[in-house]
């Protein structure tokens, strides 16, 4: 390989100015005849095999989109097949990859690689049965069917297979690399000796997302590999329009990364440029880019030419067709004498027959013989919509369940809020070694700005990290490592930086478990403290509640005291879903009873606990404000019933205890601390008319802070949250229209 970094002069001499160097190594690869003469003969032709493969199957999805039979876009990767082929040849099932909306092509030599026996010849070998079922079930989750490896929800934009390594593709361009570093965390953490690649394009490279997700990977010294398809065109915007240094390898110099560029349309060098990778990995134990100069033959989706879209020309076009792998590659053998005609003919009648087969299982004439639908019970069961959101927490069956109220008075002992939250972590991470914590400063301050990792450090080191400013980058990292078998717990420091890792939390971690069939674990938790009232402003004071509730894949939990906040996190640390934990700073120093021995037990989630009794109103609350309420109705003389609903997610709500509450008092409403347009009490009183309708004699009421985020002025920072006060105006209003306190 050759060096690239030989370090540029100064424009001008000049006494104050001296050329740095840096000791990251960046390299061009460049593949000669002796290296493709070295290759095992056997797998030249596998690689050629694959290649004819992969193309024949995208042209024939192209005019299944022509046809109208395949719904939604078609990603074409013809052009940058022939990296794919080479690069997935060096990686074995246990490695992990992930890639882009553009993942046909590494989906199918990955997944083929799996498939296919130590001793099988192409020459000599019948067709596998596991080539045709990863050809079908290919096409079957490209048409949206049953069949798929994600039972159709993915299609062409989300693939994933698991068994073959593949970790799964993203349609959010910079949503994925991040999460190939939390596999390779999990692997380091684990002792594990395989890599994980990230698949994305010059778009990508070009997002803050790229750049977290390289820097986490470079800091932490994970067997990260960030593999660039430099395609040139992010849709239609130039590679030079969208930044200055184009040649994009070069990112990797200024993260301490060692780099290598090489030609995507060459088979032989990608697959030196990926084994030279995985050498630089087992010598350094860190990440390595790989940037493959490759070209997309056609536009962003469909079967049209870029040039039809007239951002590009036909001699573009053209002098890229020239390199097309699917020309110069069988070349490349037939002057190595590894195949010839007869031998090609093979290659592509099987590749013909193994996609005729597959669709002939998938598709079925109608009316004019030459029409062609997709066969109708292939189609997946409108019902199951909904299934697969997330789990139905039958991992938490059998744990012993136990409220404070149930525990013997001679076993309690007094403890502080803030206490129970470190020690109760330590202690499951003492029983689970697959927990580990990362966020902003939990390493230092004596327990994290919050000191909810106190002590932590002194026994689980490597388990608990501090990260750089990167929520995104971070969270991301929580998700690669929550889908390769450990149990990341996030700490977000302030609610509203969750808008920071909005994607990661939102469209990845929220969605992930659903789109991609539904039948696997996203363990991640997320810690984080509201600190509405302690004057940080409107961008540190949110409570995030409402914003998750939004996206039905999240648990949500708030509890109100030490007792449950126990019980609780060891329900979310043995939940196969991803949980968001609502720590309140106001009940940071509250002292309560807990265990004073025995602290293994649940609170379980989806149940509400009635804090106080009464039968004039119901009062649902949660939180900080649980407490309060109870105050409120002592110091107004009505009989309130108040109910914790510990559990805040839509699909958690315990109506069970909600309804029994109602159907007695007749009247309801609903308090929360927090501002009026991140709440989540216009939800709940929407489904809570629906469901409840019929023994309601009053309207809902909702109790809530102002439009209003709390800023820094005191006075104008109580007065955009509700409070005790706001409570019994409330509460003394309800009960004046109904007649009186009785």
């Amino acid at each position: 390989m050759k060096h690239i970094n030989e370090g540029a002069a100064p424009a001008a001499k000049t006494s104050r100015l001296a050329a740095l160097h840096t000791d990251t190594p960046w390299w061009r690869l460049s593949a000669t005849a002796a290296d493709a003469q070295a290759i095992e003969p056997r797998e030249m032709v596998r690689m050629l095999e694959q290649l004819i493969l992969i193309r024949r199957f995208e042209e024939k999805l192209l005019k299944l989109s022509v046809a109208g039979i395949l719904h939604g876009p078609a990603h074409s990767s013809i052009g940058q097949d022939g990296a794919a082929v080479g690069v997935m040849s060096m990686l074995e099932s246990a490695d992990k990859i992930n890639g882009t909306h553009r993942m046909h092509h590494q989906f199918l030599a990955k997944a083929l690689n799996h498939a296919t026996p130590a001793d099988y010849s192409p020459l000599a070998s019948d067709t596998l049965d596991a080539h045709r079922d990863v050809v079908y079930r290919t096409y079957a989750e490209i048409l949206g069917l049953t069949p798929g490896y994600c039972g159709g929800r993915g299609g062409s934009m989300h693939l994933r297979y698991p068994e073959a390594g593949i970790y799964g593709s993203n349609a959010i361009v910079g949503g994925n690399p991040s999460h190939a570093v939390g596999y390779a965390f999990a692997d380091k953490l684990r002792g594990r000796d395989h890599v994980s690649v990230a698949f994305f394009g010059d778009g990508a490279m070009q997002s803050g997302a790229a750049y977290e997700a390289m820097n986490l990977a470079a800091l932490y010294n994970t067997p990260t590999i960030f593999f660039v398809e430099n395609n040139l065109y992010a849709v239609s915007t130039h590679v030079s329009e969208q930044t200055r240094e184009t040649r994009l390898s070069a990112r990797g110099l200024s993260l301490g990364v060692p780099a290598i560029e090489f030609d995507g349309m060459d088979v032989v060098a990608a697959r030196l440029a990926m084994q030279e990778a995985r050498a630089i990995i087992r010598r350094d134990r860190g990440p390595v880019l790989l940037e493959a100069q490759t070209y997309r033959y056609l536009h962003q989706s469909g079967a049209l030419k870029g040039s039809a879209f007239r951002y590009r020309d036909k001699d573009e076009e053209e002098a890229w067709g020239a390199r097309d792998p699917i020309s110069t590659f069988p070349a490349q053998l037939k002057s190595l004498g590894l195949i010839d005609d007869p031998g090609m003919a093979r290659l592509e009648r099987r590749a013909d027959e193994l996609i005729d087969g597959a669709l002939d299982r998938l598709l079925e004439n109608y009316g004019d013989e030459a029409a062609q639908r997709i066969r109708p019970e292939l189609w997946p069961d409108p019902a199951s919509v909904d299934s697969g959101i997330r789990g139905d927490l039958s991992e938490l069956k059998g744990l012993r369940a136990v409220e404070l109220e149930e525990q013997a008075p001679a076993d309690l002992a007094d403890a502080k809020f803030q206490d129970v939250i470190s020690r109760a972590m330590l202690l499951n991470m003492q029983r689970d070694d697959g927990i580990f914590i990362l966020g902003e400063d939990v390493h230092r301050l004596k327990g994290g700005t919050a000191g909810a990792t106190k002590d932590i450090g002194d026994h689980f080191p490597d388990r608990l990290i501090g990260t750089p400013i990167c929520e995104n980058g971070f969270t991301g990292l929580a998700l690669g490592a929550a889908l390769n078998g450990m149990r990341p717990v996030v700490e977000i420091m302030y609610p509203d930086f969750a808008l920071v890792a909005a994607d990661q939390l939102f469209n990845q971690i929220a969605k992930v478990r659903h789109m991609f069939g539904g039948k696997f674990a996203v363990p991640v938790l997320v810690r984080s403290r509201v600190t509405a009232g302690t004057g940080y402003g409107s961008q540190h004071s949110m409570d995030a509640s409402g914003l998750f509730a939004q996206y039905p894949g999240w648990r949500i939990l708030a509890p109100s005291r030490p007792y449950d906040y126990i019980g609780l996190l060891n329900a979310a640390l043995r939940c196969d879903d991803p949980v968001l934990m609502v720590e309140y700073n106001d009940l940071f120093k509250q002292v309560d009873k807990v265990p004073a021995a025995d602290w293994d037990y649940i609170v379980p989630i989806g149940r509400a606990r009635v804090a106080r009794d009464g039968a004039r109103c119901t009062i649902l609350t949660y939180g900080v404000m649980v407490d309060i309420c109870c105050q409120a109705a002592e110091r107004t003389g009505i009989d309130a019933q108040v109910i914790d609903l510990r559990t805040l997610d839509p699909l958690g709500i315990d109506w069970e205890t909600i309804a029994a509450g109602v159907k007695r008092t007749q009247a309801l409403m609903i308090v929360e601390q927090t501002t009026r347009g991140t709440s989540i009490g216009s939800r709940v009183a929407s489904e809570a008319q629906s469901r409840l309708f019929d023994w309601l004699d009053h309207e809902i009421v909702h109790v809530t802070g102002a439009n209003s985020s709390p800023v820094v002025s005191k006075v104008l920072e109580r007065a955009a949250l509700a409070d005790a006060q706001a409570v019994e105006t409330a509460l003394r209003s309800l009960d004046s229209r109904r007649g009186g306190s009785r």
